[in-house]
């Protein structure tokens, strides 16, 4: 018997992973866990003895856990207050997790498919996180469950009250998304040489400078969760994420930017008075950064106040 609880405490991270991917927030993923952990503690001796698969148990409860809790996170961030952004977490959170899955998306003719990569990363991308909000709850169940963690499409279909050719449907629209919105991301090297131009750039202080690394279309995102300051709408264009930013570095002289490994590649965080105050992820598309995401909602940083 204690050997068997071993085993289900031993998943507790991979389901974090599995929770945060779902949810885009760790205080929502520990909630993922500690309901699928009851649901384990509310069966008869018997019916866990019956379960041969206990780790796989876990993994389809913790999805139907996380669909039903989607639906009521979606009503929550109706009413938040500016631009919602899944939390930022340190490199290494989930390392190990998903141990060494076997790819379930079908290689391209160029080799490995930098679906799979960014799908069976560890180290989740925003840009990735960002795509799986705009997803239906039963979508982005169907695409964790199914392309990063192996779970048979039967199994899911149980968990979503679908049937097995519905959540393949389900899956298949799921991946759509991911290739359209380009949440694959760039090799790592390219992102890191563009992110590291736009630091120098931005650090003359130039608006022209600094334009010459923002895609024409570039979008700026920031989530201050009504907690602190941030911009309440999305900045578009080249010279309005510019002088955004710029804006921000004037009013506030005692933050400092730092480079920071994402599972995106490279970030910043920025430091005030010791504290970390904000994190700050980049998209790159062909050789411009084309998104920024700036976490700002105190309650999204704990992770790295310990730093």
């Amino acid at each position: 018997m204690d050997d068997d609880l071993d085993d289900v405490f031993r998943e507790r991270r991979r389901l974090l992973a599995l929770g945060y991917r779902m949810t885009g927030t760790l205080a929502d993923a520990e909630d993922v866990v500690q309901e699928t952990y009851l649901r384990w503690y509310r069966l008869e001796d018997a019916e866990r003895e019956a379960i041969a698969n206990p780790a796989g148990w876990l993994t389809t409860v913790a999805g139907r856990v996380a669909l039903d809790l989607l639906g009521s996170a979606r009503r929550r961030r109706e009413h938040y207050i500016g631009q919602w952004l899944p939390e930022p977490v340190p490199v290494g959170t989930f390392a190990g997790a998903l141990g060494s899955p076997v790819s379930t998306v079908s290689p391209t003719s160029g080799g490995e498919d930098p679906l799979d990569r960014v799908t069976l990363d560890d180290e989740v991308s925003t840009a990735l996180l960002v795509v799986l909000e705009a997803m239906t709850p039963a979508e982005r169940v169907a695409f964790v469950l199914h392309d990063v963690f192996a779970v048979p499409f039967d199994e899911i279909a149980e968990a979503v009250g679908r049937s097995s050719a519905a959540v393949r449907q389900l899956a298949a629209s799921a991946r759509r998304h991911v290739r359209e919105n380009r949440a694959t991301v760039v090799p790592r090297a390219e992102h890191d040489r563009v992110v590291r131009a736009f630091q120098d750039a931005a650090r003359t202080g130039e608006v022209a400078a600094l334009m010459r690394f923002l895609a024409p279309d570039v979008e700026l995102r920031s989530d201050g969760g009504g907690v602190v300051r941030a911009a309440l709408n999305v900045v578009s264009g080249q010279d309005n994420v510019a002088r955004f930013l710029f804006g921000v570095a004037a009013k506030r002289p005692e933050m400092t930017m730092h480079e920071q490994r994402f599972g995106d590649g490279l970030g910043f965080v920025f430091r005030e008075h010791g504290a970390v105050v904000a994190v700050m992820n980049l998209r790159v598309d062909a050789g411009m950064v084309s998104r920024v995401w700036i976490v700002l909602n105190p309650a999204k940083l704990t992770q790295w106040q310990a730093g």
